[in-house]
């Protein structure tokens, strides 16, 4: 049979061309051909509309949205998660394959415009996690983006300002008084000044991370309403930001944008006021309510929530930061890049707008996080190194290419492997993690990129400290998986023997 498929995950990076391969790999292990669109976060390239055409049935493995998802109305279709792409490629197909053999043209208009609206159509708490993912989804790179200018602003500023590292301009570097940033760029900023390119590449990084909060509040709005949610969820999480509410608040403001702007579109309206709707009345009204609403209602609790959360950060230390390291590293391990590892991931990104050096706690927060989920990929490097004939030829094969996954802060690549024997890898994965983000507290390591692995660990405060950190965590990990395959393998053996002798 021919299929096209669609994939996609919440990051856009790791588990999107995964299954892309995933599902590649089981169609020519079929007799299949597949064509896959990768809806990445380098954006997609459309598949050939002759290829929907003359496909058999359409695969669409995603936790985002799909775009355009109209292409492929009229077509047997089979929907699952990104993960079931990648660790179950093959009974996907086979699901794809009794699609469309029980598949009836007939009732094909009756039973496709369904998965338009799958948001509307799906249970509640899948919807409310698709549409967070696609916030956290869209705000990633402008926290990488923001995060990682401004610890190259930090580290030209060592440089610039030798005897203590600082970014040292009264008014400008704190935000105090726009005014005196302006008047400072437009008089005293000289191109072959590295105070002044420390002072502006910081400054663009902190301008980048002003956007956020909308941006996660904006996209959450979107997931759940399409485009009528992006003007409440954007305005909504500047709003937030404005009266102090946090990231929290712009989850909340996400969802309420979103749902208003649903509520608004399905409203039965007359032929003559429909061309304004979504110009006029769903923007016009979905904005006050939701604005008035933070501001009055949702602004308050959330700022109170945030301001206890910023003071119990910045006072962490001892047994207690550690501690927080040590449930973070197993909060990154426990899912490679599901909802839990996406709340620790978020919870240290968002902490970083708090952070003025890499010594703060935010800072160390977003090291432990990120050491922690380099540990599983490169537990998994190791141990197929270490101890080669626990693991098949094609696994050793994948164990090379978590090197560099690992290395790079992808904690996906791992899954595979995690998918395959869960009971055993997922545990092993978590004890390394745990060391890690422990080890990293307990150096008092920090950092203001939040993404890049060691890529970025120039960027990394007393960067040695954090490799050891690293190098513990993976090999803890490593040794805990090849322990317990070598214990299921002797098992195994002495079962075998066992009824060798019953047979005798």
């Amino acid at each position: 049979m021919k299929f096209v498929a669609v994939t996609s995950c919440p990051t856009g990076i790791a588990h999107t061309y995964m299954a892309a391969e995933a599902l590649e790999q089981a169609a020519a292990a079929a007799g299949h051909e597949i064509s896959v669109e990768t809806q990445g976060a380098i954006g997609a390239t459309p598949l050939d509309p002759a290829l929907i055409a003359g496909a058999d049935g359409v695969v669409f493995a995603a936790d985002l949205e799909v775009k355009n998802k109209e292409r492929f109305a009229g077509k047997p279709t089979v929907s699952v998660g990104v993960k079931r792409g990648v660790s179950d490629a093959a009974r996907v197909l086979d699901e794809a394959v009794a699609a469309v053999e029980a598949f009836s043209p007939d009732v094909a208009v009756e039973v496709v415009p369904a998965q338009d609206v799958p948001v509307r159509r799906e249970g509640r708490g899948s919807g409310i996690r698709r549409a967070l993912m696609t916030g956290v989804s869209h705000m990633i790179p402008f926290v990488a983006a923001g995060g990682i200018l401004i610890a190259i602003g930090f580290l030209i500023a060592t440089v610039a300002w030798p005897s203590n590292g600082a970014i040292e301009v009264t008014g400008v570097v704190d935000g105090s008084d726009p005014t005196a940033l302006m008047a400072w760029l437009s008089s005293d900023f000289s191109w072959l000044s590295a105070q002044s390119w420390a002072v502006l590449l910081f400054w663009v990084g902190k301008w980048s991370f002003a956007f956020l909060v909308p941006a996660l509040s904006g996209y959450i709005a979107y997931g759940i309403a399409d485009r009528p949610g992006i003007a409440p969820g954007f305005v909504g999480g500047f709003v937030a930001g404005l009266v102090g509410a946090g990231f929290l608040g712009g989850i909340v403001t996400g969802f309420l944008g979103g749902y208003l702007a649903l509520w608004i579109s399905r409203w039965k309206v007359p032929a003559g006021v429909r061309g304004i709707m979504p110009v006029v009345v769903i923007p016009l009204i979905s904005v006050a309510v939701t604005s008035v609403a933070t501001v009055l209602v949702i602004g308050p609790p959330m700022k109170w929530i945030n301001d206890t959360l910023t003071v119990a950060l910045t006072s962490l230390s001892g047994g207690s930061a550690i501690l927080l390291g040590v449930i973070l590293g197993l909060m990154q391990c426990f899912d490679l890049g599901g909802p839990v590892n996406k709340v620790a991931y978020v919870f240290a990104t968002t902490g970083l707008v708090n952070a003025a050096t890499a010594a703060d706690a935010p800072a160390q927060i977003m090291a432990a996080v990120m050491a922690a989920g380099m540990v599983p990929p490169l537990a998994i490097a190791l141990a197929t190194v270490v101890r080669p004939k626990l693991w098949t030829k094609q696994e050793r094969e994948s164990g090379k290419s978590c090197w560099l996954l690992g290395a790079s802060f992808i904690s996906e690549g791992a899954i595979p492997f995690a998918a395959s024997d869960p009971l055993r890898m997922i545990p092993s994965f978590m004890l390394g993690g745990a060391v890690a983000g422990g080890l990293v507290m307990a150096f008092g390591v920090g950092q203001l990129a939040p993404h890049g692995g060691i890529w970025v660990l120039p960027l990394i405060g007393h960067p040695l400290l954090f490799v050891v950190a690293l190098v513990a965590g993976f090999a803890v990990s490593a040794l805990a998986i090849i322990g317990v395959k070598e214990y299921s393998a002797r098992k195994a053996a002495a079962a075998a023997e066992v009824v060798v002798d019953v047979v005798a």
